[in-house]
């Protein structure tokens, strides 16, 4: 965690304690009301606020549409419902986590991008975890509970993909604003399905007797998850993956089943079983695995410009630059920049070039437009970028690049799809 504040550390930690806890919030409130509609009513208490006042991203609505039905519907209906059923609290935290790995295997699948070896040790690891649990399970209870979990993962993971294509083709959006729209996705869907299954009337009965002397609890649990789990948990979240990297910021969150199952234990006296500890901890080390693995010398934080596609590769370029050349001035724009280049004051990057991590840019050096388009021009991590460098607007910067006060530029930071990111569960 070096580079990270202290400040910024205790702000982690926060999120890991209010996510945390909010697994309590949902048994308290699963308690009172029925699944699908409690999970409807998770959504709506925010749909109806951000409808009003929180301005819409700028990103198609089918990618919108993608990350509500997989992250709010689907995550949250078989959550919920394995919950209703029997599955332990702080077990469905830890269980929930498999979310990680099924992102990076849809993100082969569906988006092409290229698995490493160590990404697929660790989704062996992960699901060698889950199987663990299971046969636990059926030592000790059914087996649905855990399979309902687990679907509820899959789910988190579709999600995660149409986050990822939104960012892919609507560079320069407020990330928080599309958490807080996706909000707007599930309660219709919800709140139909609750009326097929639970009965039309069973929810709003639910509701009205929450508004008794009795069922404060139940009203807390929903304010909890709405306000403290959602708007302020993700709020902190996302401010941490603008100012560092998605491998930085990320573990956090493999933290959140620890004070998932140390609450659930303290509050529901929920005691898990020597096996499915065992199980939780080789899943959240699969977890870490999968999420973090990057190709042999990468930089922590190298985000390409434009694209959150933590696997994506550079283009092949007609030539390579030997380290110890002086590139002219006149480089074309299919040069590689090594290390040790020399990069003159009147050099212009271009589009295709990768400047590397211990590359210095010169104060008069110009990074043009078209770097802001391609995936394929890179801004390391420790590159230093001058108080005179002409930056982009829409430039993808890393969180920890040096730029000067004077700079004119944008600072972005995109997180990988991959990463282990729970927003509000």
């Amino acid at each position: 965690m070096g580079g990270v504040t202290t400040r910024d550390r205790l702000l982690g930690l926060t999120v890991v304690l209010l996510w945390g806890l909010n697994f309590l919030a949902i048994r308290v409130g699963l308690d009172h009301f029925p699944p699908f509609f409690f999970a409807a009513l998770r959504f709506a208490v925010i749909a109806i606020p951000v409808l009003l006042f929180v301005p819409r991203p700028r990103v198609k609505w089918r990618w919108i549409l993608l990350y509500g039905t997989g992250f709010g519907i689907l995550q949250f209906a078989f959550l919920f419902t394995a919950m209703r059923t029997g599955m332990p609290t702080g077990l469905a935290s830890l269980v929930l986590q498999s979310s990680a790995p099924f992102t990076v295997l849809l993100g082969t699948v569906f988006l092409r991008e290229r698995i490493r070896p160590a990404q697929l040790a660790g989704i062996g690891v992960a699901l060698t975890g889950m199987a663990v649990i299971g046969w636990d399970r059926l030592e000790h209870a059914t087996l649905l509970p855990v399979l309902l979990t687990l679907a509820g993962g899959l789910g988190w993971a579709f999600g995660n993909i149409g986050a990822r294509m939104a960012a892919s083709t609507s560079p320069g959006f407020d990330p928080l604003h599309l958490t807080l729209w996706i909000a707007v996705v599930p309660p219709v869907p919800l709140l139909s399905l609750s009326a097929a299954t639970e009965g039309p009337l069973t929810g709003p009965r639910a509701l009205a007797a929450a508004f008794s002397g009795t069922g404060w609890p139940a009203l807390a649990a929903l304010a909890y998850i709405a306000v403290l789990a959602t708007i302020v948990g993700s709020g902190l979240w996302t401010y941490l993956m603008g100012r560092y990297p998605a491998g930085t910021v990320a573990p956090f969150s493999l933290l959140v089943p620890v004070v998932g199952i140390a609450a659930a234990w303290a509050f529901l006296d929920e005691t898990p079983t020597a096996t499915s500890l065992v199980g939780g901890v080789v899943v959240i080390g699969g977890a870490f695995v999968a999420t973090s693995a990057r190709s042999p010398g990468a930089k922590e934080a190298v985000v390409p410009v434009a694209a959150v596609d933590p696997v994506a590769t550079v283009a092949p370029v007609a030539a390579v630059a030997p380290a110890t050349v002086t590139v002219p001035a006149t480089a074309t724009a299919t040069a590689v920049i090594p290390a040790t280049a020399t990069v003159p004051a009147t050099a212009t990057v271009p589009a295709t070039a990768t400047v590397p991590a211990t590359a210095t840019v010169p104060a008069t050096a110009t990074v043009p437009a078209t770097a802001t388009t391609t995936a394929t021009a890179v801004i390391p991590a420790t590159a230093v970028i001058p108080a005179t460098a002409v930056i982009p607007a829409t430039a993808v910067i890393p969180a920890t690049a040096v730029i000067p006060a004077t700079a004119a530029a944008t600072v972005r930071a995109v997180a990988p799809v991959t990463a282990a990111v729970p927003t509000s569960a």
